[in-house]
């Protein structure tokens, strides 16, 4: 198991702290997240999201798939699944986003009016899913945000079918002595002061490149994904390693 259970903000006692101060960051930084994920990634999230989306149209176009985002945030994969959900000849999965920030769900809903997306307000750690109810489970840039990354995983096996697929997209640190010492300078000095000065909260950004940190190798991640019951636990690596999908299939 990971040697750190979940995100540990600076202060937080225990995981159920930690997890009420993570709802109160993101509750607080909602108004400027768009805005400051488009402009400290240069816009790349886009393609990020966009790219995950086509990664998994195997499923979206199936038109009686089920399709979760979890820690949906604003609701930008959630809208990328949704469109590509969407074929000449047939809508494909019906697409729900979920995220335990409620000014962060208001905003997604602000978004995806009229565009077929559904959402609920839930701890990805206790949905309020049936068992074996879900045919793909998605994450992007939230899943190393919960308290508990084991409960977090067995979360997402219980609520999916036999044979259902998760996708966890996630930063990463590279492992090229020269990118890597880059992506943390960015990550460490850049990214809290922009951040922090644009959102009027420096905390939020500061505690970013910390969380990415927590977070297991992949190595590591796909070795809890086998030991709860996933199979074929596979990295994909993006922009010279900054990004990674995570994929793996409930036996």
């Amino acid at each position: 198991m990971p040697r750190v259970p979940g995100t540990q903000p600076e202060g937080a006692r225990d995981e159920r702290e930690a997890a009420s101060m993570i709802r109160e960051m993101f509750s607080r930084i909602a108004p400027r997240y768009d805005l400051l994920n488009h402009l400290l990634s240069f816009s790349l999230d886009r393609v990020w999201r966009r790219r995950t989306a086509r990664r998994f149209r195997h499923i979206l176009t199936r038109p009686h798939a089920n399709v979760l985002d979890l820690c949906c945030g604003t609701g930008d994969l959630t809208l990328a699944l949704a469109a590509a959900a969407v074929t000449k000849c047939h809508e494909g999965a019906t697409v729900w986003g979920s995220d335990f920030a409620h000014p962060m769900l208001v905003r997604a809903l602000e978004k995806s009016a009229a565009k077929g997306v559904r959402y609920f307000e839930a701890d990805a750690m206790r949905l309020p899913c049936a068992d074996a109810s879900v045919d793909l489970v998605t994450a992007a840039f939230g899943f190393r945000n919960l308290a508990n990354y084991e409960a977090g995983l067995r979360e997402i096996h219980r609520v999916l079918r036999p044979g259902g697929e998760a996708g966890i997209l996630e930063f990463a640190a590279p492992r090229n002595r020269f990118i890597g010492m880059m992506y943390r300078l960015y990550f460490s000095h850049i990214v809290p002061r922009v951040g922090g000065s644009i959102s009027g909260n420096r905390a939020a950004y500061a505690y970013l490149p910390v969380s990415v940190d927590k977070f297991p190798e992949r190595e590591e991640l796909h070795a809890n994904m086998h030991q709860i019951g996933f199979r074929d636990a596979h990295t994909e690596l993006w922009t010279f390693g900054i990004v990674a999908l995570h994929t793996a299939r409930k036996a």
